[in-house]
């Protein structure tokens, strides 16, 4: 199988041949996302996916009328859970985005219906041919990114929306010569 080239370890090749870029419309899953591509900012995705399924725990596996209840006995108890990031701004970000979500929830209906809304409710075909014509971010990230800071959420930066907009099939970037390009687009 031809795969895209940062897909280098088993953890990232079973991602990238299973939900990358697969187009994401369950509201927890894309809530999930959310939380994960901000914990990332400044690690690596392979950190994250390293620690993916003991994010699922720590944080009743994504529910966000969960996390928005968090306390902050509850958040400074997960800052003492090896199995995440301990960072304390990006926890306190999870149930801050936990509100937020549930507020855009409740004005659309569901978080897909106003996610997708930036990118006409279809995936952006990127026709990638190689790495370096990636882009870190979009004129639709920047937006994206803008409202949702208008909105209250944060760790919500171009770049990270870009790179959750990929996660969740909003555009596929896949390259061309990679056999999900097809399979996806």
């Amino acid at each position: 199988m031809k795969r895209c080239g940062w897909a280098r370890n088993e953890l990232a090749i079973h991602y990238h041949d299973t939900e990358w870029g697969v187009p994401q419309h369950d509201d927890r899953v894309l809530f999930e996302f959310l939380i994960l591509e901000g914990a990332q900012a400044g690690l690596s995705w392979d950190t994250i996916l390293a620690k993916r399924e003991n994010y699922r725990k720590a944080f009743d596996n994504f529910d966000p009328a969960k996390v928005a209840r968090y306390s902050e006995a509850k958040c400074a108890k997960l800052m003492l859970n090896e199995g995440i990031v301990r960072n304390r701004l990006k926890i306190a970000s999870a149930v801050r985005n936990a509100k937020a979500f549930l507020a855009v929830q409740n004005e659309f209906g569901t978080f897909d219906k106003y996610i997708w809304s930036f990118v006409g409710g279809k995936p952006i075909d990127g026709k990638r041919k190689v790495l370096a014509d990636v882009p870190a971010e979009t004129e639709i990230s920047d937006a994206l990114s803008k409202d949702l800071k208008k909105r209250g959420f944060n760790f919500v930066g171009s770049t990270i929306m870009y790179a959750f907009m990929q996660a969740t099939g909003m555009v596929n970037d896949h390259l061309v010569t990679c056999s999900r390009y097809k399979e996806i687009g």
